[in-house]
Protein backbone atom coordinates (compact mmCIF):
# COMPACT_ATOMS: atom_id res chain seq x y z
CA UNK A 1 0.00 0.00 0.00
CA UNK A 2 1.56 3.14 -1.25
CA UNK A 3 2.78 5.57 1.59
CA UNK A 4 2.71 9.68 0.49
CA UNK A 5 4.72 12.10 2.42
CA UNK A 6 4.53 15.81 2.80
CA UNK A 7 6.48 18.24 4.43
CA UNK A 8 4.83 21.03 5.05
CA UNK A 9 4.82 23.64 7.91
CA UNK A 10 2.20 23.41 10.37
CA UNK A 11 -0.01 26.49 10.33
CA UNK A 12 -1.61 28.07 13.97
CA UNK A 13 -4.23 30.26 12.92
CA UNK A 14 -5.73 31.75 16.47
CA UNK A 15 -9.47 33.28 16.50
CA UNK A 16 -10.09 35.07 19.43
CA UNK A 17 -13.11 37.00 20.09
CA UNK A 18 -15.17 37.93 23.61
CA UNK A 19 -14.60 36.08 26.70
CA UNK A 20 -14.22 32.41 27.30
CA UNK A 21 -16.81 30.68 29.66
CA UNK A 22 -15.07 29.03 32.55
CA UNK A 23 -15.10 25.58 32.27
CA UNK A 24 -13.47 22.27 34.27
CA UNK A 25 -11.50 22.53 36.49
CA UNK A 26 -7.89 23.81 35.39
CA UNK A 27 -8.84 25.45 31.93
CA UNK A 28 -11.34 28.08 30.58
CA UNK A 29 -13.63 25.92 27.56
CA UNK A 30 -13.45 28.18 23.92
CA UNK A 31 -16.12 30.08 23.69
CA UNK A 32 -18.26 30.00 20.64
CA UNK A 33 -16.15 33.16 19.21
CA UNK A 34 -12.83 31.64 20.42
CA UNK A 35 -10.93 28.87 18.95
CA UNK A 36 -7.72 27.77 18.16
CA UNK A 37 -7.66 25.64 14.79
CA UNK A 38 -4.26 24.14 13.03
CA UNK A 39 -3.65 22.87 9.76
CA UNK A 40 -1.75 20.01 9.94
CA UNK A 41 1.41 19.24 7.44
CA UNK A 42 -0.80 16.92 4.63
CA UNK A 43 -3.55 20.27 4.87
CA UNK A 44 -6.14 18.86 7.27
CA UNK A 45 -7.67 21.51 9.84
CA UNK A 46 -8.02 20.42 13.69
CA UNK A 47 -9.06 22.32 16.53
CA UNK A 48 -6.93 22.07 20.00
CA UNK A 49 -9.28 21.65 22.79
CA UNK A 50 -8.46 22.37 26.24
CA UNK A 51 -8.61 19.32 28.64
CA UNK A 52 -11.55 19.90 31.51
CA UNK A 53 -14.10 18.13 33.66
CA UNK A 54 -17.67 17.64 32.76
CA UNK A 55 -20.49 15.55 33.40
CA UNK A 56 -20.77 12.81 30.75
CA UNK A 57 -23.67 10.84 30.25
CA UNK A 58 -27.37 11.23 30.93
CA UNK A 59 -30.40 10.20 32.88
CA UNK A 60 -32.39 10.81 30.04
CA UNK A 61 -31.52 8.71 27.60
CA UNK A 62 -30.77 4.58 26.71
CA UNK A 63 -29.79 2.70 29.92
CA UNK A 64 -26.75 2.77 28.73
CA UNK A 65 -26.48 6.45 29.00
CA UNK A 66 -26.44 6.18 32.76
CA UNK A 67 -25.12 7.10 35.42
CA UNK A 68 -24.00 10.85 35.05
CA UNK A 69 -20.52 10.92 36.27
CA UNK A 70 -17.72 13.21 36.02
CA UNK A 71 -15.20 13.06 33.51
CA UNK A 72 -11.88 15.23 32.91
CA UNK A 73 -10.06 14.69 29.58
CA UNK A 74 -6.07 16.03 28.68
CA UNK A 75 -6.10 18.94 26.22
CA UNK A 76 -6.23 17.04 22.44
CA UNK A 77 -6.87 17.92 18.94
CA UNK A 78 -9.40 16.58 16.91
CA UNK A 79 -10.22 17.28 13.12
CA UNK A 80 -12.69 20.04 12.36
CA UNK A 81 -14.92 17.49 9.72
CA UNK A 82 -14.92 13.84 9.62
CA UNK A 83 -12.32 12.47 7.27
CA UNK A 84 -13.01 13.19 3.52
CA UNK A 85 -12.69 11.13 0.75
CA UNK A 86 -9.96 13.78 -0.88
CA UNK A 87 -7.94 12.77 2.41
CA UNK A 88 -7.95 9.39 0.99
CA UNK A 89 -7.23 10.28 -2.21
CA UNK A 90 -4.19 12.64 -0.72
CA UNK A 91 -2.66 9.55 0.72
CA UNK A 92 -3.24 7.39 -2.51
CA UNK A 93 -5.53 4.84 -0.15
CA UNK A 94 -8.53 3.22 -2.00
CA UNK A 95 -11.87 5.28 -1.79
CA UNK A 96 -14.20 2.64 -0.06
CA UNK A 97 -17.32 5.25 0.00
CA UNK A 98 -20.90 4.33 -1.61
CA UNK A 99 -21.47 8.19 -1.85
CA UNK A 100 -19.16 9.83 -3.89
CA UNK A 101 -17.51 12.97 -3.54
CA UNK A 102 -14.22 14.58 -2.56
CA UNK A 103 -15.90 16.59 0.04
CA UNK A 104 -18.03 14.07 1.46
CA UNK A 105 -17.03 11.91 4.51
CA UNK A 106 -15.61 8.68 3.78
CA UNK A 107 -17.82 5.54 4.79
CA UNK A 108 -18.20 1.86 4.17
CA UNK A 109 -14.92 1.47 6.65
CA UNK A 110 -14.24 -1.13 9.38
CA UNK A 111 -12.77 0.61 12.67
CA UNK A 112 -10.16 -1.43 11.86
CA UNK A 113 -8.99 0.30 8.58
CA UNK A 114 -10.23 3.27 10.33
CA UNK A 115 -7.27 3.11 13.03
CA UNK A 116 -5.13 1.94 10.11
CA UNK A 117 -6.20 5.04 8.32
CA UNK A 118 -4.76 7.11 11.99
CA UNK A 119 -1.26 5.00 11.53
CA UNK A 120 -1.15 6.21 7.66
CA UNK A 121 -1.73 9.95 8.02
CA UNK A 122 0.53 9.96 11.31
CA UNK A 123 3.78 8.63 8.40
CA UNK A 124 2.40 11.30 6.00
CA UNK A 125 3.09 13.80 8.71
CA UNK A 126 6.22 12.70 10.46
CA UNK A 127 4.51 11.22 13.75
CA UNK A 128 4.71 8.27 15.49
CA UNK A 129 1.61 5.97 14.54
CA UNK A 130 -0.33 4.89 17.79
CA UNK A 131 -2.07 1.74 16.47
CA UNK A 132 -0.27 -1.69 16.13
CA UNK A 133 -1.02 -2.85 12.91
CA UNK A 134 -1.84 -6.85 14.30
CA UNK A 135 -3.27 -6.64 17.19
CA UNK A 136 -4.71 -2.63 17.14
CA UNK A 137 -3.31 -1.86 20.57
CA UNK A 138 -3.76 1.87 20.69
CA UNK A 139 0.09 3.67 22.32
CA UNK A 140 -1.57 6.36 23.58
CA UNK A 141 1.68 8.13 24.35
CA UNK A 142 2.67 8.26 20.98
CA UNK A 143 2.27 11.80 18.94
CA UNK A 144 -0.02 10.42 16.01
CA UNK A 145 -3.15 10.00 15.42
CA UNK A 146 -5.92 7.90 16.50
CA UNK A 147 -9.41 7.14 16.95
CA UNK A 148 -11.54 9.68 19.41
CA UNK A 149 -11.70 8.32 23.09
CA UNK A 150 -15.68 8.42 24.03
CA UNK A 151 -14.87 11.06 26.49
CA UNK A 152 -13.46 12.83 23.89
CA UNK A 153 -15.85 12.97 21.33
CA UNK A 154 -18.94 13.54 24.38
CA UNK A 155 -16.98 16.22 25.58
CA UNK A 156 -16.20 18.15 22.00
CA UNK A 157 -20.09 17.75 21.30
CA UNK A 158 -21.55 19.33 24.31
CA UNK A 159 -18.72 21.91 23.95
CA UNK A 160 -19.00 23.24 27.63
CA UNK A 161 -23.00 22.98 27.26
CA UNK A 162 -25.58 20.44 29.52
CA UNK A 163 -27.96 20.77 27.03
CA UNK A 164 -28.86 17.75 24.69
CA UNK A 165 -27.45 19.36 22.16
CA UNK A 166 -24.46 21.91 22.39
CA UNK A 167 -27.24 24.72 21.18
CA UNK A 168 -29.93 23.50 22.97
CA UNK A 169 -32.64 20.99 23.90
CA UNK A 170 -35.07 21.47 20.81
CA UNK A 171 -34.59 19.22 18.23
CA UNK A 172 -36.37 21.47 15.53
CA UNK A 173 -33.16 23.44 15.53
CA UNK A 174 -30.89 20.24 14.13
CA UNK A 175 -31.72 20.52 10.79
CA UNK A 176 -29.13 23.86 10.60
CA UNK A 177 -26.04 21.37 12.47
CA UNK A 178 -26.83 17.85 10.95
CA UNK A 179 -27.59 15.68 7.93
CA UNK A 180 -30.00 13.41 9.38
CA UNK A 181 -33.50 11.72 8.40
CA UNK A 182 -35.57 14.79 8.67
CA UNK A 183 -33.31 16.61 5.81
CA UNK A 184 -30.95 13.96 4.46
CA UNK A 185 -31.77 13.36 0.91
CA UNK A 186 -30.90 9.64 1.05
CA UNK A 187 -27.38 10.25 1.45
CA UNK A 188 -24.36 11.97 3.00
CA UNK A 189 -23.66 15.56 2.31
CA UNK A 190 -20.63 17.08 1.87
CA UNK A 191 -18.64 18.01 5.22
CA UNK A 192 -19.08 21.61 6.43
CA UNK A 193 -22.31 22.58 4.50
CA UNK A 194 -24.47 22.69 8.35
CA UNK A 195 -23.39 24.87 11.42
CA UNK A 196 -20.32 23.83 13.50
CA UNK A 197 -21.08 23.45 17.19
CA UNK A 198 -19.99 26.19 19.90
CA UNK A 199 -16.27 25.17 19.18
CA UNK A 200 -16.80 25.01 15.57
CA UNK A 201 -16.44 21.53 15.00
CA UNK A 202 -18.64 20.22 11.70
CA UNK A 203 -20.93 17.37 11.64
CA UNK A 204 -20.59 15.66 14.71
CA UNK A 205 -24.52 15.30 14.59
CA UNK A 206 -25.71 13.37 11.51
CA UNK A 207 -23.65 12.73 8.42
CA UNK A 208 -21.69 9.89 9.48
CA UNK A 209 -21.80 8.20 12.61
CA UNK A 210 -18.22 8.24 14.03
CA UNK A 211 -15.92 5.71 14.86
CA UNK A 212 -14.65 6.01 18.78
CA UNK A 213 -11.84 4.18 19.93
CA UNK A 214 -13.66 2.28 22.97
CA UNK A 215 -14.55 -1.06 23.36
CA UNK A 216 -18.24 -0.45 24.06
CA UNK A 217 -20.08 -1.61 27.55
CA UNK A 218 -23.61 -0.91 28.24
CA UNK A 219 -22.34 -0.42 31.98
CA UNK A 220 -19.44 1.08 31.37
CA UNK A 221 -20.29 4.57 32.98
CA UNK A 222 -21.05 2.51 36.57
CA UNK A 223 -17.18 1.75 36.57
CA UNK A 224 -15.41 4.58 34.60
CA UNK A 225 -12.31 6.36 35.33
CA UNK A 226 -12.90 9.83 36.21
CA UNK A 227 -9.72 10.87 34.05
CA UNK A 228 -9.13 10.17 30.74
CA UNK A 229 -11.53 7.03 30.34
CA UNK A 230 -10.72 4.52 27.23
CA UNK A 231 -13.30 2.24 27.39
CA UNK A 232 -13.06 -1.32 29.05
CA UNK A 233 -10.44 -3.82 28.13
CA UNK A 234 -11.79 -6.16 26.20
CA UNK A 235 -15.70 -6.33 24.19
CA UNK A 236 -17.33 -7.26 21.02
CA UNK A 237 -18.13 -4.36 19.47
CA UNK A 238 -16.82 -0.99 19.05
CA UNK A 239 -18.69 2.67 20.29
CA UNK A 240 -20.06 4.95 17.62
CA UNK A 241 -21.47 8.46 18.17
CA UNK A 242 -23.34 11.29 16.81
CA UNK A 243 -25.81 9.35 14.38
CA UNK A 244 -25.87 9.35 10.39
CA UNK A 245 -28.02 10.97 7.67
CA UNK A 246 -30.22 8.27 7.89
CA UNK A 247 -30.71 8.49 11.81
CA UNK A 248 -33.78 10.24 13.56
CA UNK A 249 -32.93 13.27 16.03
CA UNK A 250 -32.46 11.05 19.34
CA UNK A 251 -29.58 9.33 17.76
CA UNK A 252 -27.82 12.91 17.37
CA UNK A 253 -27.95 14.00 20.78
CA UNK A 254 -24.57 14.78 22.35
CA UNK A 255 -24.66 11.43 24.85
CA UNK A 256 -26.27 9.04 23.10
CA UNK A 257 -24.36 5.93 22.50
CA UNK A 258 -24.33 2.66 19.55
CA UNK A 259 -21.82 0.04 19.12
CA UNK A 260 -21.18 -2.12 16.04
CA UNK A 261 -18.63 -4.80 15.32
CA UNK A 262 -15.60 -3.36 13.85
CA UNK A 263 -15.50 -5.41 10.40
CA UNK A 264 -12.45 -6.81 11.40
CA UNK A 265 -12.86 -10.01 9.46
CA UNK A 266 -15.78 -9.10 7.39
CA UNK A 267 -15.11 -8.98 3.93
CA UNK A 268 -18.50 -8.45 2.78
CA UNK A 269 -18.73 -4.95 5.15
CA UNK A 270 -20.61 -2.02 3.37
CA UNK A 271 -22.08 0.32 5.57
CA UNK A 272 -22.54 3.84 4.06
CA UNK A 273 -23.49 5.27 7.45
CA UNK A 274 -20.25 4.74 9.05
CA UNK A 275 -17.30 6.79 9.41
CA UNK A 276 -14.75 8.78 11.58
CA UNK A 277 -12.46 11.99 12.49
CA UNK A 278 -9.04 11.43 14.07
CA UNK A 279 -7.41 12.75 17.12
CA UNK A 280 -4.04 13.25 18.24
CA UNK A 281 -2.31 14.46 21.90
CA UNK A 282 -0.91 17.96 21.45
CA UNK A 283 2.74 19.09 21.48
CA UNK A 284 4.23 21.53 23.86
CA UNK A 285 4.51 24.48 21.67
CA UNK A 286 0.21 24.28 20.57
CA UNK A 287 -0.62 23.59 24.71
CA UNK A 288 1.55 26.93 25.63
CA UNK A 289 -1.49 28.21 22.80
CA UNK A 290 -4.76 27.43 24.88
CA UNK A 291 -3.38 28.18 28.32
Amino acid sequence: MTRLAFILTCAVTLVSCGKPAPFGSTHAAPSKTQRTEITTPSGVPMILVPGGAFTMGSTEGADDEAPPHTVSVSSFAMDTYEVTQDQFANAQEPNPSHFKGPRRPVEQIRWSDAALFCNIRSRMDGLEPCYDEFSFECHFDASGYRLPTEAEWEYAARAGADTVYDFGNDARELKAYACYANNATEKTDESGRKRPNRWGFHDLYGNVAEWCHDAYSATYYAESPETDPRGPDEGVKRVMRGGAWNSGADACRATARAAESPGITDACFARDTFGFRCVRRINEDEAAKIR
